[in-house]
């Protein structure tokens, strides 16, 4: 089944697939990733395929491989994993937590011979995808090589209402799809989708530990914040900036020696943020430390949010005031923090809802708005919360090992 969005797009691409290959090309220069595995982009693979069977994941960028993370190793046992990202911070966090031995490739742009070269090369006995990031191409041809596929885990779309009837014609060859909540469940049932198709077991999320603190990170942040009022600003994106900004003029007004900590979700904001303030900054990727008078630690490395999360009781949580979707607030809340977040996310309604009910997550408006709830934290030397715990077993071992489960029909016919 095809319809009229389907052929605009696999025709415009035909006739033009130099689009998307510069589209990767310069995403791939911004994101700082290797110049010499750009080709792994165009489907040339940079590794040889390993004997036996082979199940390859998809996750777009780091939220998606923490989708796979609890599950990766029950699939280990079964195959030798290769993991696809678009992203480089996705691929440094899939290096971070799937199981050892796991193969690592950057995504093919979806062309014809991108698409075919990748598939002739790695020939997957079972693809499965994160959340989303299903492209037409790669669907068919999957489809057409009777490659069996599913989308795990998967979050609210908005073109998937929007355009209903591509969004089912995309996702109808694929034997399974399993959801974040049921509302998104649902959605998928909603635009046609045939009821063995769709399975809801729990969020893989919601039961994934809090990330690890580095030693070394916690102690630096630790001896940072010894005796200051302290908050975090953490994965956030270039629409929650100036908010954050704002937030912490209006907390330094009420507690002049507030710090924060902040990590923004791609460290190379950091210059743009820096540029954006006369505050006194200290920045981790140049060796600084705070002193006395530092107002802002801007902690512009990577894998450094469960040290954050370990230090600080108070979180803004980013990509939440702009159309990003937000992020997965289990980590933060795992760890103790008390989340707070702007009024756009959608990829993760259910699991802030959920965390609201029980005092972990609250929404609220930018700049001044979110100032005046931290500084008011602050003022009451709000203690650090139980860490979260899951209640309602969707914990991300259960879900995992329900949704393995169902995958185990697929996973037989494996040699």
């Amino acid at each position: 089944m095809s319809t009229p969005l389907l052929w605009a797009y696999t025709g415009l691409t035909a006739l033009a697939p130099g689009l998307l290959t510069r589209m990767a090309r310069k995403a791939h220069a911004v994101q700082a990733a290797d110049p010499e595995r750009f080709s792994e982009r165009l489907g040339h693979a940079s590794l040889p395929r390993p004997e036996g069977a082979l199940i390859w994941l998809h996750a777009a960028s780091v939220g998606e491989v923490q989708s796979l993370a609890a599950l990766a190793p029950l699939l280990a046992a079964r195959a030798t994993l290769l993991i696809t990202t678009t992203t480089q911070t996705g691929a440094q966090r899939a290096a971070e937590v799937l199981p050892e031995g796991t193969l690592h490739q950057f995504l093919p742009v979806d062309t014809a011979k991108s698409v075919r070269r990748f598939l002739s090369h790695w020939q997957p006995n079972l693809a499965l995808f994160a959340e989303g990031d299903v492209w037409p191409r790669m669907s068919a041809a999957l489809a057409a090589r009777a490659t069996p596929a599913a989308l795990l885990n998967a979050r609210a779309s908005r073109s998937r209402s929007r355009f209903p009837r591509t969004s089912r014609a995309l996702l109808a060859p694929f034997k399974l799809l399993t959801a974040q909540s049921k509302e998104v469940m649902a959605g998928l049932a909603q635009i046609g989708l045939a009821p063995e198709q769709l399975a809801y077991f729990g969020d893989l999320k919601a039961g994934l530990p809090a990330p690890q603190a580095a030693p070394e990170a916690l102690a630096a942040f630790q001896s940072a914040t010894l005796g200051r009022p302290v908050w975090a600003a953490v994965s956030t994106h270039e629409a929650d900036e100036a908010a954050v900004l704002a937030a912490h003029q209006t907390v330094l007004a009420a507690q002049p020696d507030a710090l924060l900590l902040w990590l923004p979700r791609h460290p190379a904001r950091a210059a743009a943020i820096e540029a954006a303030t006369s505050l006194p900054l200290a920045r981790r990727s140049y060796g600084q430390m705070p002193n006395a008078s530092t107002a802002i630690f801007l902690i512009d490395t990577l894998g450094e949010a469960g040290a954050a999360f370990a230090a600080v009781p108070t979180v803004f949580l980013g990509g939440s005031f702009g159309a990003d979707g937000g992020h997965n607030p289990y980590e933060p809340a795992r760890a103790g923090c008390f989340v707070l977040h702007g009024a756009h996310v959608a990829n993760f309604a259910a699991a802030y809802q959920r965390l609201a009910r029980d005092g972990y997550a609250r929404q609220v408006a930018e700049g001044a708005a979110l100032g005046a709830t931290v500084s008011a934290r602050l003022s009451a030397q709000t203690a650090r919360l139980a860490p979260w715990a899951d209640r309602g077993g969707d914990a991300a071992s259960g879900a995992a090992a329900r949704t393995f489960a169902r995958l185990e029909a697929l996973l037989r016919p494996l040699p």
